[in-house]
């Protein structure tokens, strides 16, 4: 038994093997997407931890085996969309994610669920998603 609780503890205690990137300053966030101030808020205040390189950190972050998750997640999700590198993105590949990011608001897939229940403030309201429903609309026009 006490050989388990030596491993666990272990792992528990050992820092991340994914080191935490420092995050870009918020101005080269902003200069990147070009979004009217309360969707742009909105973005960061529920989106950018996970799809942007301003991602705030945790304290369990640094604690194994959460930050390989953490790390994990946040790397795919900086796949799917990363709002740092909104302008290189063609104008193509930006009406993809638009789109992209429509279907997971309307269905409510993003922000997921155990993210929500661990940060309240990532919670939309359906104001909140309306507001980025119509921005997105206005946006994928301007793509098409």
């Amino acid at each position: 038994m006490w050989p388990v609780v030596a491993v666990l503890g272990t792992i528990a205690l050992a820092t991340s093997a994914a080191p935490v990137p420092a995050p870009l300053p918020p101005s080269s966030v902003a200069d990147s997407l070009a979004a009217p101030p309360p969707v742009a808020a909105l973005l960061q205040r529920a989106c950018y931890d996970c799809h942007s390189e301003q991602s705030r950190w945790p304290w369990y972050a640094r604690v194994a085996p959460v930050s390989w998750l953490l790390a994990r997640d946040v790397r795919e999700g900086r796949k799917q969309v990363n709002f740092s590198r909104w302008n290189t993105y063609s104008p193509t590949t930006r009406r993809h994610k638009l789109q992209w990011m429509g279907r997971v608001i309307r269905n409510g897939s993003m922000p997921p669920l155990l993210y929500r229940v661990v940060h309240r403030d990532a919670r939309l309201s359906a104001n909140e998603r309306a507001m980025l429903e119509r921005w997105i609309a206005v946006e994928i026009a301007k793509t098409s």
